[in-house]
């Protein structure tokens, strides 16, 4: 059993055990959770905006550090090392 205190239709907050005001809710209910007026939860579409950007935030990060190692690589290849000791002195 799970209960979610519930303020102007966000959960703010999940517990195992009954707190005064708190309502029964799903295993699949978590906060920052909007209560529908079906009595189903979803994200709010701001919450999973943000999760979206973080997201591509965390691609375009990730796409950033490869493009910088292989610039780093041809910069070191530029100035005459062989790849044996490039990977001597990178790993």
């Amino acid at each position: 059993m799970k209960y979610a205190l519930i303020v102007d239709n966000k959960v703010v907050q999940i517990s195992y055990q009954f707190i005064e005001g708190s309502v029964e809710v799903e295993d699949n209910v978590f906060a920052d959770m909007i209560k529908k007026q079906d009595g189903s939860f979803d994200y709010s579409d701001e919450f999973k905006a943000e999760q979206e950007q973080y997201k591509l935030n965390k691609l375009n990060k990730e796409a950033e550090d490869i493009a910088n190692k292989q610039s780093a690589l041809n910069k070191l290849k530029a100035l005459g090392l062989n790849d044996a000791e490039i990977k001597s002195i990178i790993g």
